[in-house]
């Protein structure tokens, strides 16, 4: 039922009512909501706050917000070396924020990738080494966290395959997690996966990993559980050359006991499935970081791109398997016709 006193206010009070319908965010102190609001909000949240005028642009955008952020988000970018690398960014934590936390994809637009064609990206200033900034949660909680230097100037790294391992053999991860008959369902849904790689010469990021595992395995005879993470990028101006980064967890433990870390690892891979070098890695991953396009990271999107991948991959090896055929059977016709030449000729001889 509608309240009549409602229509029946006197003038004054809807006064009241029309000058409290005017107020406005400017009439907010600046400290209370620096301090009290800002504060509160995840990164997409204040990058679209800072949109919405003048006055919170000046005050989303301070660095210490960001800054905070970023260490709330990946814990290994608490790292003196991380947090010196990251002040050189252009906007600081904000710049490395936007890099980093969007999920990265192939640009659909190809004539834009074709300016940085191969040889191009090569000659450019190419970094001494990249950073990695590795995070990995279970149900939001810190499970391990690490910054690794991988140099890139040698020989070895050039023409070797990349791979960045995180654990030496004999070393493994303790957690808190408990092994058991649904541990498979249980990782495929709670652990998330950040790996930041950082070029610290173009001051530039970009996020490798899918957030959630793309596949989840367990080996029948030692039981250890191995998730995959991915991100699908170009490699050349053609939109269907693709590349993936993989990146392999692997967990282990005894029943009923405490599940531990044995594996972090990142490689690269062509459509073949073969491991690319460090030079023709470090070529893609710069051009990832300067072309690549970032969307919102969403739970399913890098799973649904791994799939879509897959798909290309098997529709070129169909293709390839057709126009070996084709070869083959006008080989084998070259041959037959070879041959009853060859008779034909013996036989009127």
């Amino acid at each position: 039922m509608i309240d009549e006193s409602f229509f029946s206010s006197s003038p004054s009070s809807i006064t009241g009512l029309e000058n409290k319908s005017t107020t406005t965010i400017s009439s907010v102190h600046s400290d209370i909501l620096l301090n009290n609001i800002l504060t509160r909000l995840d990164g997409p949240t204040l990058a679209s706050t800072s949109c919405a005028s003048t006055e919170l642009y000046t005050l989303s955008t301070q660095q210490k917000l960001w800054s905070d952020i970023c260490h709330a988000v990946w814990p290994s970018t608490t790292h003196p070396h991380i947090r010196h690398i990251i002040s050189s960014f252009p906007d600081g934590p904000r710049s490395f924020f936007s890099d980093a936390f969007p999920l990265l994809v192939p640009s659909s637009d190809p004539p834009k990738l074709q300016n940085f064609h191969r040889h191009e990206i090569e000659i450019c200033s190419s970094p001494s080494e990249l950073i990695s900034a590795v995070d990995i949660h279970y149900k939001n909680e810190i499970v391990y966290s690490k910054v690794q230097t991988t140099e890139t100037l040698s020989g070895w790294f050039q023409y070797s395959p990349f791979r960045i391992d995180l654990l030496d053999p004999k070393f493994v991860v303790p957690t808190e997690i408990r092994f058991g008959n649904d541990s498979c369902r249980d990782l495929a849904e709670c652990l998330k996966l950040s790996w930041i790689v950082i070029d610290p010469t173009g001051r530039r990021a970009a996020n490798l990993s899918s957030g959630g595992a793309v596949l989840v395995q367990q080996h029948w005879l030692t039981g250890e559980i191995e998730l995959k993470f991915a991100t699908i990028m170009a490699s050349g101006g053609n939109r269907d050359e693709l590349a993936e980064s993989e990146i392999i967890v692997t967990c282990g433990g005894s029943q009923g006991g405490e599940l531990h870390v044995t594996e972090v690892s990142l490689k690269m891979q062509d459509m073949d499935g073969s491991n690319l070098s460090g030079k023709d890695s470090l070529v893609i991953l710069k051009n990832g970081m300067l072309c690549g396009k970032r969307v919102a990271a969403q739970e399913e999107a890098g799973k649904k791109r791994y799939e879509e991948y897959l798909r290309i991959k098997k529709e070129r090896e169909e293709r390839k398997l057709r126009r070996e055929g084709r070869l083959d059977a006008i080989c084998i016709g070259i041959g037959i016709l070879v041959c009853c030449g060859l008779c034909m000729l013996a036989w009127f001889w």
